[in-house]
């Protein structure tokens, strides 16, 4: 059985359809960007990006040029290639967590469902405005001066919120995890 295309949905602005999508190409993209980039902070960021700019340029989608997937990792590698250019420009700079990801091994595995599930009870356990800014920045594709405007609050707040927020959310994701595992 094929699998459903979703991007002429999200182009037609579906959010369900774009909530799939990235339940779909989420982990392959998060692949792709840790060996594009490899720190964690780098690649979260990324994905980001690419998710914003699939839900722009999903009207440009054509089956008959290519598959889906095709289509969803060019626009993957264009975007982690901008990063990686503009990352270049930058001075390495290295953190407590990159340096400590190996001795961590790799993570159990648990089902997107479920996992997706998890992540909206906690989400809805986050203050207001934290909620908000993830929302509006991971569904809806708001870039972080377009939530500044909408909610009335200076970027920097917007940008901590959201950081913040996400930073919370992976801990708390991650220790689920772990006592999912024991």
């Amino acid at each position: 059985m094929a699998e459903e295309i979703l991007l002429p949905r999200v182009a037609a602005g579906e959010s369900d359809a774009m909530e799939r999508c990235v339940e779909r190409y989420g982990p392959l993209i998060w692949s792709a960007a840790r060996r594009f980039l490899g720190s964690s902070h780098e690649a979260e960021d990324a994905v980001q990006e690419v998710f914003i700019h699939l839900w722009r340029d999903a009207h440009r989608f054509d089956p008959v040029r290519g598959s889906e997937t095709t289509f969803v990792m060019v626009i993957a590698r264009r975007r982690l290639l901008d990063c990686r250019r503009r990352l270049g420009r930058l001075p390495e700079l290295k953190t407590l967590e990159d340096d400590m990801e190996p001795a961590l091994g790799n993570p159990p595995v648990i089902d997107g469902d479920d996992e997706a599930e998890q992540a909206m009870k906690l989400l809805r356990g986050l203050p207001l405005e934290q909620q908000q800014v993830i929302e509006l920045s991971l569904r809806d594709g708001h870039t972080h001066q377009e939530i500044s405007s909408r909610l009335e609050m200076p970027l920097g707040t917007v940008k901590t919120l959201l950081r913040r927020g996400l930073l919370r959310l992976r801990q708390a994701l991650t220790g689920s995890k772990m006592e999912a595992s024991s």
